[in-house]
């Protein structure tokens, strides 16, 4: 159900030696929106990202994730002294992510991610780039084992299965025709498609986006665009992303988190973001008292 919290970052601080990149960082994301987390360059944005998928174990701070019923919420503090990483009941599940290693994240917490530099596996097909991402499952109907390949009934099952997510991604990506194509002679922007396409083979409850619309024209900009509001729609999957392309940002976005060097500045509805005077500020590399000055100047 959209409204009810699934991710909060609670007081995230992040150092790197005498560098403090991320300082005291708090925002929620809710169930079934995308959040968009966007700042100038070198705010902080990746580092919040790597802290939440377990790329960095942060210097203080809590991320939690639920699962389920959002009565689980009410166990946090009791998870959180327990020492333990997650806490399941007949309801839901509760995740500390800054208690998990990456794999962990990915594999328990059901939180995947791309990255701003596309890392398909481009020697291989496009079709074995979205099977790959369904090993974890395969391996476990193997029993880790043989019996794939001697033809236990288990494995074949999850296999055919396994095909036909895949082949359900190829048909909305409209890529049917070049499947068996090196996923490294794809265009660009059907590249990026089919990274997300990927990471949603993993039947994520959090999609965590780092710049998918970096290098893309204006046309690609719509198709990705459609494809996120698909996968919200289609399959209820929350949205986290890291954008500099403000009208990916401002179209599809429900909420947006904005920081300036590692600081939280302002969060809030898209109408809210644009016309908050720190926020133009941070863009414009002015002080918030020198806002309307410039944009007087520039014609804002």
């Amino acid at each position: 159900m959209a409204g009810e919290a699934m991710l909060r970052v609670e007081h995230l601080t992040m150092r790197f030696g005498g560098l403090v990149a991320v300082n005291d960082v708090s925002f929620e994301v809710h169930r079934g929106t995308i959040a968009a987390l966007i700042g100038p360059n070198g705010a902080g944005k990746t580092t919040v990202f790597n802290c939440i998928t377990g790329f960095y174990k942060p210097s203080e701070g809590r991320i939690a994730l639920q699962h389920g019923d959002s009565s689980a919420w009410q166990s946090l503090d009791q998870l959180t002294d327990s020492g333990k990483r997650e806490r399941r009941d007949a309801n839901g599940a509760l995740f500390l992510l800054e208690r998990m290693p990456d794999y962990l994240v990915a594999q328990r917490a059901r939180v995947a991610r791309t990255f701003q530099n596309i890392r398909l596996f481009s020697g291989m097909t496009v079709l074995e780039n979205l099977m790959v991402a369904q090993h974890n499952p395969l391996m476990l109907a193997s029993g880790y084992t043989v019996l794939g390949v001697l033809g236990f009934p288990g494995y074949a099952v999850r296999e055919y299965e396994a095909v036909e997510k895949a082949r359900g991604w190829l048909e909305r990506l409209e890529l049917v025709d070049r499947a068996d194509d090196p996923a490294g002679d794809l265009p660009y922007g059907a590249q990026r498609r089919l990274e997300i396409a990927r990471a949603m083979c993993t039947d994520p409850v959090l999609l965590c986006l780092d710049e998918p619309a970096a290098g893309l024209n204006a046309h690609e900009s719509a198709e990705l665009n459609e494809l996120l509001l698909a996968i919200r729609k289609d399959f209820g999957t929350t949205i986290l992303l890291i954008e500099h392309d403000m009208s990916v940002v401002m179209e599809i976005s429900d909420h947006i988190v904005v920081l300036d060097y590692g600081v939280k500045i302002s969060d809030g509805t898209p109408e809210f973001v644009r016309n908050d005077p720190k926020v133009i500020g941070a863009y414009l590399g002015v002080e918030d008292d020198e806002v309307a000055e410039v944009e007087a100047e520039v014609g804002l």
